[in-house]
């Protein structure tokens, strides 16, 4: 099988990019109106100021994460880091769900068999039938599945 990798186009790194821009609001109105107060506490602002940064990089960090599935081994490439997981040391793929306040949203996760589970960079949705996350997670199963069964 040739190698495949796993990311987002260029819409949903666009909708990536859109949400930066809602969280650089939200953060700058809270500062803005902290600055303004008749007590503003500059720690307040620090810790504001950092909360955004680490919001943003979360952002760009998920947005731009792909994975490059090869026949022995699926590489993990994101912003801030590089990882490589034999397909050895895996146990099964799954999709998972999760809720928050905002509503329902999906991962793809490759369970080890030692150590945490893994979220896959480029395999993430919020709809609930969504063909293209369908499609990374048969794709994956595929990879995982040949090469467990070539061993």
């Amino acid at each position: 099988m040739a190698d495949t990798w796993i990311s987002f186009d260029a819409a949903s790194r666009r909708k990536h990019w859109w949400m930066a821009l809602y969280l650089t609001i939200i953060f700058s109105a809270m500062e803005v109106a902290i600055s303004l107060s008749a007590r503003e506490p500059f720690w307040l602002i620090i810790i504001i100021g950092s909360l955004w940064l680490f919001s943003i990089a979360h952002v760009i960090n998920r947005g731009y994460g792909r994975s490059l599935l090869t026949a022995d081994r699926i590489l993990f490439r994101t912003f801030i880091s590089r990882r490589s997981v034999p397909w050895g040391e895996v146990v099964r793929v799954e999709k998972r769900s999760h809720y928050t306040r905002g509503g329902y949203w999906w991962n793809i996760c490759l369970v080890r068999e030692q150590g945490r589970a893994l979220p896959i960079p480029g395999a993430f949705t919020s709809k609930e039938f969504d063909r293209i996350f369908e499609g990374k997670f048969n794709l994956i199963q595929e990879y995982w599945s040949r090469s467990v069964g070539s061993d």
